[in-house]
C-alpha cells in the first residue's frame, strides 16, 4: 500500500488506485488561506522571527555533525592558530582526540572522571559561599549581577551573547537558549560540552528545577602553556565580538576560562506551546522566583529568552548519597566485568527518579556513544506521551524536561492508561516483549513507577528478577518508609506478582543461558534532600496531569513547520483517510458495547499499532474483542468517522512510510489536553467536540471499570453489627484497599450518614462519592 497526497482533479489518480492505499491525504478539508487567523500575533513572536533572520548571517561555528553516533577518534580541524588537543575522546557528536593506547588507559580515564563527579556535578551549590583570593567578578560560585558587567557582552547585530566564565563559576537560569562552547569545558546536568562540539538547546521551564551551567576550565594539555591558552581564548572572543564590545571582556579571559556563546532558541515546540494562553509563560519565571525576587532582569542575557537567577534560587540539589551512587555507577560502566550494567531506578512518587535518570544518562554519554532506556512508568514517561512502555536508544543529552524531547523510540507498546492496576499481567507481558529486544551491548537504565506498595511492590520485585538487574538505585525522602530496602537478601524471600521464591526462570522458554535469571546486584540508596521531596508539586505545571498534557502537546508540536511562522491549529492539518476495513479498532481501558466503539473513538487520541496478522473486513469496521500486545509506532487524533464512505480521518505527525505498517488503532484512557481543543483559532462558530451541555447522570455517561487479575485476599478475622435489619460483617484483610467495592453492598448517601457511627464501631471507614460508595476501607461487606 502506498502513501500519497491527494492531487488536483487534473492529476488525481483513479478511485480504484486510491482505494488500494489505506493511508492517503484527503483534499476535501478546506485549508485556512488567511494565515493571520491561525495564531495570535504577539510582539514576542515578531521579535523571535526577526532574531531568527539575523541568525542566518552568523559565522559558522566549529561543531560536529548532529547525526554522529559513534566515538570520533579524529582531531577537530581548526586553524593552526586555534588548534587544540582534547584530553579524551568524546562521543555523541563530541570532538575526538588521539586514540588511546590501551584499554587500561580508557579505564583510568573513566575512573578519574567518576571521581570528579563528586566535586563538579553539584549544580554550583557546593561552591557557593566559598572564600577565594580572586576578585569578586571572577570568584567561584553563582554569577551575580555585578559580575555580568565584566564577563558578558551582547552582540545586538547577530542577537547573541558571549559569556566568559572562570573555573568553578555557575550560571543558573530560567528560559531557553542555544548554547555553544567556544573555549574550555562546561557541564550542564551531567553532560560535558567542549570546543568543537555542536550547539545544544537548553530548556529550563518554570515547571522543573532550573538548569545550571558550570565552568570546568580548559582541558589539561601539557604541551600548551598558559600564555598560549590565554591568546587562544582571546582570539575566539575577537572572532565573535566587535571591537567596541569586546574590549572589556578581553580583560577577563585567562587560560582556564570558559567562553560560551548563547543564542535565542526558536523551535516548533516553543512556538506551539507558547501559542496557548495558559502556557505563554511556561519558559518564564516561576511564582517562587517572583516571590523571592530571584531573577536578574537587567543583564546582557535578558534579550535572549533566558533570565539568570541569584543565589536565593537553588539549582539542582544533590545529597552526598546522590553523588556516591552516581560515582559508583560510572565506575561500574567503566569496569564492565560481567557484561553491560543493567541499572534499575526505583522509589516512591516525587523523590527525583526522572531527574536522576537524566543526570545519569548525560554523564554516561560523556564516554559512550549511546545508552539504552527502558520505560516502565506509564504515568510519567520520558520520551513518549503517557500510557506507553518503550525501549529507546539515547544518543543525545537530555537538557530539559520530558516534554522538550518527545522522540520516537526504537520499540514501543501502547498500554493505554497511566496506571497498570487494572491489568497487571498485560503490563508484565509488554515489558517482557520489550526486554527481549535489548541487545545487551550498551548500558541500560530502567525507570520504574512510583507505585511501591501492595501490587506495585510485587511488580517491582518481578522486574528485578525477570530482567537480571546488576545495580538497583533506590531513592527515598523524609523519615517515612514508603518501601522496604531492596537488598538482595530481602528479595530472595519476597513474593512478586508472577515470581515467587525460589526464583523461577527469567523469561521461560525464551530465556537463553547468556542472561541468568538469578543474579546478585549492588544496591545504592539515595536520600533526596531537595525542597518538596516526597510531596506533589504545588506550583503551576508541576502536577502529574499537567506534565502528561505537556508531553502530548510536545508530541503534536511535530506537526508544525520547522520554519518560523504562525502556529497552525489542529483543524488546519489535512487528515489521512483510512478505510474501515483496513484497520482494526480496540478499546484498552474499559468495556464498550460494539455499537458504541466508534462514538468512543471519535475525537480521541489513538495509538497507531501493528498487528502480526492481516486485518481485512467487508467494508464494515473491524473491532477487537481483546487488547493485543503489539508494537506501536506513534499517536494520532481520530478527528472524524465517515460511516457513509467507510473512512476514518486521522491527524498524526508519523511519516507516511511508517504509516503503511499500521493496521490497528487502539483507544486508551489517555485523553487529549483540553487546551488543544478549546484553544484552536480560526473556527467559525462553536469549536468542534467542545460542549458544556453534558450530564454524568445519564446511563452510559461514565465508563465501566473492569479489574482484571486481582486475587482475593486472605480472610483473617470477622466481626458483625446489625444496622437497620441488615447485618454488616467486617472482614480483616492483608490489604485495606483490596478492591472490596466489587463485593460491597451499595447504600445511598443518606444511609451512610445515619449508619456511619455504628459501622465505625467495628473499624470501617466509609469512602463514597455522590450517591455510590467507592469502597469500604477496612474489610469486605456481605
Amino acid at each position: 500500500m502506498k502513501v500519497q497526497k491527494s492531487l488536483p482533479k487534473t492529476k488525481q489518480t483513479s478511485k480504484r488506485q486510491q482505494c488500494n492505499d489505506k493511508w492517503f491525504k484527503s483534499n476535501r478539508i478546506a485549508k485556512n488561506s488567511d494565515s493571520s487567523n491561525l495564531s495570535p500575533s504577539t510582539a514576542m513572536a515578531k521579535l523571535e522571527h526577526r532574531a531568527s533572520n539575523l541568525r542566518k548571517d552568523k559565522p559558522n561555528l566549529k561543531r560536529l555533525k548532529k547525526g554522529a553516533k559513534a566515538v570520533s577518534l579524529r582531531p577537530v580541524k581548526t586553524p593552526a592558530a586555534l588548534e587544540r588537543t582534547p584530553s579524551r575522546p568524546l562521543t555523541n557528536g563530541g570532538a575526538g582526540g588521539p586514540e588511546q593506547g590501551s584499554d587500561s588507559d580508557e579505564s583510568q580515564d573513566w575512573s578519574s572522571f567518576a571521581k570528579s563527579v563528586l566535586h563538579q556535578n553539584g549544580g554550583g551549590e557546593s561552591m557557593e559561599g566559598q572564600e577565594s583570593c580572586v576578585s569578586a567578578k571572577a570568584a567561584p560560585g553563582r554569577i551575580e549581577e555585578e559580575a555580568f558587567v565584566h564577563c558578558a557582552e551582547r552582540d545586538y547585530i547577530h542577537n547573541r551573547t558571549v559569556l566568559v566564565m572562570q573555573q568553578g563559576q555557575t550560571l543558573c537560569f530560567r528560559g531557553k537558549c542555544l548554547l555553544s562552547c567556544l573555549y574550555g569545558r562546561v557541564e550542564v546536568h551531567g553532560f560535558t560540552l567542549e570546543e568543537g562540539q555542536q550547539s545544544y538547546p537548553l530548556f529550563s521551564p518554570s515547571s522543573h528545577c532550573p538548569l545550571t551551567v558550570t565552568a570546568l576550565g580548559d582541558s589539561p594539555n601539557p604541551s600548551k602553556t598558559k600564555k598560549a591558552g590565554r591568546l587562544e581564548a582571546k582570539a575566539i572572543v575577537r572572532k565573535y565580538l566587535s571591537t567596541e564590545t569586546r574590549r572589556r571582556l578581553l580583560s577577563e579571559v585567562d587560560s582556564d576560562s570558559c567562553v560560551i556563546l548563547l543564542e535565542p532558541l526558536d523551535t516548533p515546540l516553543t512556538r506551539f506551546l507558547t501559542s496557548f494562553p495558559d502556557l505563554k509563560e511556561v519558559f518564564g519565571l516561576s511564582s517562587r522566583d517572583i516571590r523571592e525576587s530571584s531573577a536578574m532582569l537587567d543583564t546582557p542575557l535578558s534579550g535572549l529568552g533566558i533570565t539568570p537567577l541569584r543565589k536565593t534560587a537553588r539549582g539542582m540539589v544533590m545529597s552526598q548519597t546522590y553523588r556516591e551512587a552516581l560515582n559508583g555507577l560510572v565506575n561500574a560502566c567503566a569496569e564492565e566485568l560481567d557484561g553491560c550494567p543493567v541499572i534499575l531506578v526505583c522509589g516512591a512518587k516525587n523523590v527525583g527518579k526522572s531527574t536522576f535518570n537524566r543526570h545519569l544518562i548525560n554523564t554516561l554519554l560523556n564516554h559512550t556513544a549511546s545508552v539504552e532506556y527502558l520505560e516502565c512508568d506509564l504515568g510519567q514517561t520520558e520520551f513518549t506521551p503517557s500510557g506507553c512502555l518503550s525501549l529507546s536508544t539515547v544518543r543525545e543529552p537530555l537538557l530539559g524536561p520530558p516534554f522538550t524531547h518527545q522522540w520516537a523510540p526504537e520499540h514501543m507498546i501502547f498500554y493505554g492508561q497511566s496506571s497498570c492496576e487494572t491489568d497487571l499481567d498485560r503490563y508484565l507481558e509488554s515489558l517482557k516483549s520489550l526486554w527481549r529486544l535489548y541487545n545487551r551491548e550498551t548500558p541500560i537504565v530502567i525507570n520504574t513507577m512510583g507505585w511501591v506498595k501492595g501490587f506495585g511492590f510485587q511488580l517491582l520485585v518481578d522486574i528485578i528478577r525477570l530482567f537480571s538487574i546488576s545495580h538497583v538505585v533506590q531513592l527515598s525522602s523524609g523519615d517515612k518508609v514508603m518501601c522496604p530496602q531492596l537488598t538482595p537478601e530481602f528479595l530472595r524471600s519476597s513474593h512478586g506478582w508472577q515470581t515467587h521464591p525460589p526464583v523461577q526462570s527469567a523469561l521461560g522458554e525464551d530465556n537463553s543461558g547468556t542472561h541468568p535469571a538469578q543474579r546478585s546486584y549492588t544496591l545504592f540508596r539515595i536520600h533526596s534532600e531537595f525542597e518538596g521531596a516526597g510531596r506533589p508539586g504545588e506550583m503551576r505545571h508541576q502536577r502529574s496531569n499537567e506534565q502528561r498534557d505537556l508531553a502530548l502537546l510536545g508530541y503534536f508540536s511535530q506537526l508544525q513547520s520547522p520554519e518560523p511562522g504562525p502556529v497552525r491549529p489542529l483543524h488546519c492539518f489535512t487528515p489521512y483517510q483510512v478505510p474501515h476495513s483496513a484497520v482494526a479498532v480496540g478499546v484498552t481501558h474499559c468495556e464498550v458495547a460494539p455499537t458504541h466503539v466508534l462514538y468512543t473513538a471519535n475525537a480521541s487520541l489513538v495509538g497507531l499499532c501493528c498487528l502480526n496478522e492481516k486485518v481485512s473486513g467487508r467494508g464494515s469496521p473491524v473491532l477487537l474483542s481483546q487488547t493485543p500486545v503489539c508494537p506501536c509506532v506513534g499517536f494520532g487524533v481520530l478527528r472524524g468517522v465517515d460511516m457513509a464512505r467507510g473512512l476514518y480521518f486521522l491527524v498524526t505527525p508519523v511519516a507516511p512510510s511508517i504509516l503503511r505498517q499500521v493496521n490497528c488503532l487502539l483507544l486508551g484512557a489517555v485523553t487529549l489536553p483540553n487546551t488543544l481543543l478549546t484553544g484552536q483559532t480560526g473556527i467559525l462558530g462553536d469549536p468542534p467536540y467542545v460542549t458544556m451541555d453534558y450530564s454524568f447522570e445519564l446511563t452510559g455517561a461514565g465508563k465501566l471499570h473492569v479489574f482484571k487479575g486481582l486475587a482475593r485476599v486472605k480472610v483473617v478475622e470477622c466481626t458483625e453489627v446489625k444496622v437497620q435489619e441488615r447485618v454488616y460483617r467486617r472482614v480483616g484483610v492483608s490489604d485495606s484497599r483490596a478492591y472490596s467495592h466489587s463485593r460491597s453492598v451499595l447504600k445511598t448517601a443518606q444511609a451512610v450518614e445515619v449508619n456511619s457511627l455504628l459501622l465505625a464501631s467495628i473499624g470501617f471507614t466509609l469512602v463514597y462519592n455522590h450517591e455510590r460508595i467507592l469502597f469500604w476501607r477496612g474489610g469486605l461487606l456481605y
